[in-house]
């Protein structure tokens, strides 16, 4: 995956699509999740933190979890004195983070990650008590969203398996919410917006 997203880095934000996705996705998690100047939250999949920047102001601080180098730097380049995001390179399934947070977001990563139950175990673990998850990925879709699939391990997901994999690590309050279509000229594409609490 990391290949991948490192050689896209510089021309990451240049899609309006991209960047309207990115908002509707953060208004769906501030109407969804009670956002508080007291939370520090982890940004999972933060790229150059499209949705991490929209979060930040809603937050005491935003950790933004990522694997390529090159796609954090673009975030660097975006930080300042009054908004920022604080950049980790690392996989945090292999290499959780030492601390433990009040939520977690993620926009548009889910389908890169193999191992899912692993994934949520790990996330469980890594969040406090009445923590939350807000999880915004592909509807189960036919392959046909990405040009390139080889970094892609699931194409969308169902939304009673999807939510039995997070029941099982834990999670309660399930909710799953279609809250935005991604228009292609080969196809119109659901994203869901998963919300759980620990």
């Amino acid at each position: 995956m990391q290949n991948s997203f490192q050689k896209r880095a510089d021309i990451w934000d240049k899609s309006s699509r991209r960047l309207n996705g990115a908002k509707k996705i953060a208004d769906a998690i501030i109407k969804t999740i009670p956002l508080h100047k007291e939370m520090e939250i982890i940004d999972f999949g933060t790229g150059t933190g499209l949705l991490g920047f929209l979060i930040a102001p809603k937050v005491k601080q935003v950790h933004g979890v990522d694997t390529s180098s090159k796609m954090l730097k673009k975030l660097q380049e975006k930080n300042s004195i009054k908004l920022s995001i604080k950049p980790y390179c690392q996989d945090i399934i292999k290499q959780p983070l030492n601390q433990k947070f009040d939520a977690l977001i993620s926009s548009m990563t889910l389908h890169h990650i193999e191992d899912l139950e692993l994934f949520f175990e790990t996330i469980y673990n890594s969040l406090k008590e009445n923590s939350f998850i807000a999880i915004a990925d592909l509807v189960l879709e036919n392959g046909s969203f990405h040009s390139d699939n080889s970094d892609v391990f699931h194409f969308g997901f169902d939304e009673n398996i999807l939510s039995n994999i997070v029941q099982k690590a834990g999670f309660k309050n399930i909710y799953f919410e279609v809250i935005n279509t991604i228009n292609k000229p080969h196809g119109d594409f659901d994203i869901f917006l998963l919300s759980a609490k620990k």
